[in-house]
């Protein structure tokens, strides 16, 4: 988490916050965590969508 942090430019606890689902993202962070994960923005919005619908899903899979 803290070379995610360095890589992208935000702060740890900034991470964290986000990682617990107490503070949500704006686009333009989530644009900086994809590049501090070198991938693909739509690649990281695509799991976070993929999460979000197993989530939902009544026995947790798709």
């Amino acid at each position: 988490m803290e070379e995610l942090a360095e890589r992208s430019g935000l702060s740890f606890r900034g991470l964290i916050y986000i990682e617990h689902g107490q503070r949500s993202p704006s686009v333009l962070t989530l644009l900086d965590i994809a590049a501090g994960l070198d991938v693909e923005p739509g690649e990281l919005v695509n799991h976070i969508a993929q999460e979000e619908s197993s989530k939902s899903a009544p026995d947790g899979s798709r």
